[in-house]
């Protein structure tokens, strides 16, 4: 018995590329529902990159209480949802790795003075300079509000290549 040829673009009209999704939401339209199932590659893509141990590293955990482990895994998603909306508030393509480790370059220091009579000496924080990705995170999440110096500080200047 021969087998019948059918053009892929008949296959693709009447069989391929359908998909029923169904849902809970029905107050959304179809568009939203089609756009967060899209979507929902990013979320299964930031559970594998936890459990690989990214930024947010998920395991190995060893807990021995149930209580433990739920809080260990409540603790790695919330992680991951901060994670998620830094990307989002500051509007950047940067991984999330870099990002993190950006932020993590936001760093002052205390430094005493060495007037003053007795008792605890006066401290003075030292503004650190920033680079602009840096700067936009101090605006953006008001971080000058908990620590004032950052509200000083200078942007890293690029260094000048011996040309």
């Amino acid at each position: 018995m021969a087998r019948r040829f059918c053009p892929p673009k008949l296959l693709e009209k009447t069989r391929l590329g359908r998909r029923v999704l169904c849902t809970d939401r029905h107050t959304w339209g179809i568009e939203r529902i089609v756009h967060a199932f899209r979507g929902q590659w990013k979320v299964e893509e930031m559970f594998r990159r936890s459990k690989k141990g990214g930024v947010v590293p998920w395991g190995p955990s060893f807990q021995r209480a149930d209580g433990s482990l739920r809080l260990h895994t409540f603790a790695a998603v919330i992680g991951l949802m901060l994670v998620s909306l830094a990307k989002i508030a500051l509007g950047t393509d940067a991984s999330a790795r870099g990002l993190m480790e950006s932020l993590a370059g936001i760093r002052a220091t205390l430094v005493r003075t060495t007037k003053g009579g007795m008792g605890r000496r006066p401290t003075i924080l030292l503004a650190p300079d920033l680079t602009a990705e840096q700067c936009r995170a101090v605006e953006v999440f008001e971080l000058a509000r908990w620590m004032p110096a950052l509200s000083s500080c200078r942007k890293k200047r690029p260094l000048k290549s011996a040309a």
